[in-house]
């Protein structure tokens, strides 16, 4: 008896959105819903008064037409414009680009009891909040605008490559049991620290620039922490421990102007004792860094730093090329 031939697989699509009626949909919404396992959905140039959710998905792509041509903007009664995930349902591998999402209630993103989530080239005016997800990666994205947090992460495994964080309250908050990695972002103008971890979280710090905040990295609660190869200047204090964490840093660059290694309390105290040998004190001798311009001067002294080339976000300029060395 002869098996019968399985379906043919159905061929990934396009969907697209345009508020002028000339794709299949003027509501992100109802593309979304009618999205297949593989499709795509693009969304037309336009400032979009709608707020989205994307739950019970798997392989699906929202692409923008770009971050300066397409705003969602989110509805006046709905806090939160775009929301992946929802409880009880998840999403799973869904990745996002292309596009401005603006805050509404305090919040523009939230990422909730899913898995496999990119972010890539987004602009997110507000707090960006992920609970319960795995398998995050965001990358160069600019973030920023958050009268709390920029990105906050509570049990979540999440990775943080190449991104733009500013004028927040606080940078990055690593909190509950999350695991995360910060990798070449920049965050300046928090108000508080760049980037705090706490609860029972763990977090890795490779090449960041951290800079033009109230406060660099604060370790707190019983978090374990690796940071090697930043840049942490221009804030009031560079490294804030409470005696309870575990944080190992080495080959970092502090230039802060009320101390670079505090102890945590109200306020914060001296604590040399956390200095780590390999860590480097001085101007690291940006570019401009009054108007954010944190490329490292040809200058600097922060080159050839234990196996880092270079530390921070930033090569130097006017830096030799791998292949003039070598002649």
């Amino acid at each position: 008896m002869a098996l019968a031939e399985a379906p043919p697989a159905a061929t990934p699509r396009t969907i697209v959105v345009a508020l002028d009626g000339s794709g299949e949909f003027t509501s992100i919404q109802e593309a979304v819903d009618a999205a297949k396992k593989g499709d795509t959905v693009f969304v037309k140039p336009g400032a979009y008064p709608q707020d989205l959710t994307i739950h019970s998905k798997e392989r699906v792509k929202l692409i923008g037409a770009g971050i300066d041509k397409v705003t969602l903007l989110g509805r006046e009664e709905v806090v939160g414009v775009l929301h992946v995930g929802k409880w009880p349902y998840g999403a799973t591998n869904i990745e996002i680009s292309d596009m401005t999402i603006n805050e509404h209630g305090g919040h523009a993103l939230g990422i909730f009891n899913g898995t496999g989530i990119t972010l890539r080239r987004l602009v997110v005016n507000g707090m960006l909040f992920g609970q319960q997800v795995q398998n995050v990666r965001i990358e160069e994205c600019m973030i920023g605008g958050s009268e709390t947090t920029g990105v906050q992460f509570a049990d979540s495994q999440a990775v943080l490559v190449g991104n733009f964080i500013h004028d927040n309250d606080h940078g990055v908050n690593v909190a509950g049991k999350s695991e995360v990695r910060l990798e070449r972002n920049v965050i300046t103008r928090s108000l508080f620290e760049a980037v705090v971890v706490n609860d029972r979280a763990k977090a890795v710090l490779v090449s960041n620039t951290l800079v033009k905040n109230g406060g660099g990295v604060a370790f707190l609660g019983l978090s374990q922490s690796d940071v090697s190869g930043n840049v942490i200047g221009l804030n009031k204090v560079g490294f804030v421990f409470a005696g309870t964490s575990q944080a190992k840093t080495a080959f970092n660059a502090l230039y802060n102007s009320d101390g670079n290694y505090m102890k945590a309390g109200v306020p914060p105290s001296p604590a040399p004792e956390r200095t780590s040998e390999s860590d480097i004190a001085g101007d690291p001798l940006f570019v401009d860094a009054e108007h954010d311009d944190f490329r490292l001067r040809a200058d600097t002294a922060l080159l050839n730093r234990g196996s880092f080339p270079y530390l921070g976000a930033f090569p130097p300029v006017n830096r030799p090329s791998s292949a003039s060395q070598k002649n």
